[in-house]
């Protein structure tokens, strides 16, 4: 039984660890991906020779490169809620919906879907702006 309410900013801070879990496993599954296809023996050399991959391991790097887009932003609306005590539904709604979005995303751009996986990109954007705008 909860007897006390969390503080205001925990759960987005809580989020926020959340997020950056997700980008970590991220980054491990296009790695992953990326070495099945290179090899071990490139994988663990000097790398001196680029070796493009393609396919799933290919969209995997570059859900990466849009994680590392987005996620500095996240953080830092984030953080800026959370330190201004600026807590409260919109910034709570943006950081879950963030949240979710970039769970969503990644496995919709490794299948391949075209348009729901913009759709979800664009939901994670729409976090981020709740959370700025609980700034104002």
């Amino acid at each position: 039984m909860i007897t006390s309410l969390p503080p205001a900013g925990q759960t987005e801070l809580r989020l926020l660890g959340a997020a950056a879990l997700i980008g970590l496993l991220q980054i491990c599954w296009a790695a992953t991906a990326s070495q099945q296809q290179r090899g071990f023996a490139w994988g663990v050399g000097s790398r001196d020779e680029p070796r493009r991959v393609s396919g799933v391991a290919a969209r995997l790097q570059r859900s990466v490169g849009n994680f590392l887009e987005t996620f500095p932003l996240f953080a830092a609306a984030t953080l800026a809620v959370v330190a201004l005590g600026h807590s409260g539904p919109a910034a709570l709604s943006g950081a879950w919906l963030y949240v979710i979005a970039r769970a969503l995303y990644v496995p919709l751009y490794a299948a391949g879907v075209p348009v729901l996986r913009s759709l979800v990109w664009f939901a994670s954007l729409v976090g981020i702006v709740l959370e700025l705008a609980a700034l104002l």
